[in-house]
């Protein structure tokens, strides 16, 4: 995965291109659109203003209808040392405990571990990758491993959310 001019990419290992992001402020809110490697929308996150928490809010393609809700995400308190969001599906009305939940290091790190909600399984995880190129190129560079029966662009999804908020903090 690489960032380049507020945009993000994410690449297989051969180098092709599998997601991409736009991103644009709209109106005091952040949106981003995943596109697939033909830019097809699949999802879209909306940064939700007046919340109590840091949140995001995620939609089938372009949508922005509460019918076309897939997951909310959200920081579990306001002030972090350490990086950690919980990950709501759209059916989990009340919020008690998150359906998923990515912890990280510190924000400078940029190393994050994508857990089920009670932290049973690691469904993914993602560490910055320093290299001659990125430091170079000034283009930052991850590293991202996803484990079986998780889909892509459910995790990049997530990805592009916490990378939102490493970049704009």
């Amino acid at each position: 995965m690489t960032i380049s001019g507020g945009g993000f990419v994410v690449r297989d290992n051969n180098d092709t291109i599998i997601f991409k992001v736009k991103g644009k402020l709209m109106t005091l809110r952040y949106q981003r659109v995943l596109l697939d490697a033909a830019g097809k929308p699949i999802v879209t996150l909306r940064e939700k203003i007046m919340s109590a928490h840091d949140r995001w809010n995620v939609y089938r393609g372009e949508s922005k209808k509460s019918s076309d809700l897939i997951l909310t995400v959200r920081q579990s308190s306001r002030i972090q040392l350490k990086a950690k969001l919980h990950v709501f599906l759209a059916n989990d009305t009340i919020e008690e405990v998150c359906d998923f939940m990515v912890e990280g290091s510190t924000w400078t790190k940029k190393t994050f571990v994508v857990y089920t909600g009670d932290r049973t399984n690691i469904v993914a995880k993602m560490c910055k990758k320093t290299t001659v190129r990125s430091v170079l190129i000034g283009k930052d560079h991850y590293s991202l491993t996803v484990h079986g029966n998780v889909d892509y662009a459910f995790i990049a999804a997530l990805i592009v959310n916490i990378l939102d908020d490493v970049t704009h903090n």
